[in-house]
């Protein structure tokens, strides 16, 4: 174990421009699928709360997606969209659509029914009254599924190197292709510390939106 740490250190310290490098496409390449992924999964969930007949049918195609293996999924798409970064993000995309779907509809279907009255009997239009009372009061739940969309998206981006994508996960490739621990390691523990360090950003900006709220 000694040995494997000291490992870790020596290819940071010879390879650290290298890692960096993967590093930051590690970063863009989760930045643009927890984009998507954020800006669908909202406007879904907003859908089916403001029309709760879409729900199961929308629920419905979320849960299957959120079931298949990621790994499987990059797999049934490099037929359609090749292999590198866009078949990536596209895979991550789908991926992380369940958790906002689901915080979203259920942060906006559990508020304070007294609360909406007084904002309709205000004279409050629906669009009104999303904009300005629901989704400022469901934020803190909205988050939530925020957080966990990015820390997933994060860690399963560590797979795309599979079908010919960059970030982190070619280190974690190329590690076990050349039978390397040490470099197989330092992939994963960069990946591990990106996801920890935007799960508390992200939960300290969950707090505040929740007491807010509240």
């Amino acid at each position: 174990m000694t040995d494997l740490i000291q490992s870790i250190f020596a290819l940071y310290r010879e390879r650290g421009d290298w890692f960096l490098g993967l590093l930051w496409d590690h970063f863009l390449l989760s930045g643009q699928a927890i984009l998507l992924s954020g800006g669908i999964g909202l406007l879904l969930g907003v859908l089916i709360a403001q029309r709760p007949r879409l729900a199961p049918a929308v629920m419905g195609v979320c849960n299957v997606l959120y079931t298949i293996p990621a790994i499987s999924l990059l797999g049934i798409l490099i037929p359609f969209t090749g292999i590198g970064n866009e078949t990536a993000v596209i895979a991550l995309t789908l991926y992380g659509i369940m958790p906002m779907v689901r915080n979203t509809y259920v942060g906006l279907t559990t508020l304070d029914p007294d609360i909406l009255e007084a904002a309709a009997g205000m004279g409050g239009t629906e669009a009104q009254t999303l904009a300005r009372v629901k989704l400022p009061m469901a934020a803190g739940v909205i988050l939530a599924g925020v957080r966990s969309m990015v820390v997933m998206t994060v860690s399963v981006a560590g797979i795309a190197s599979f079908v010919g994508a960059g970030g982190l996960g070619v280190s974690i490739y190329r590690g076990i292709t050349i039978y390397n621990p040490a470099m197989t390691a330092a992939g994963s523990i960069l990946i591990a510390a990106l996801a920890v360090l935007l799960d508390l950003a992200l939960g300290r900006l969950e707090k505040h939106f929740k007491k807010r709220g509240s």
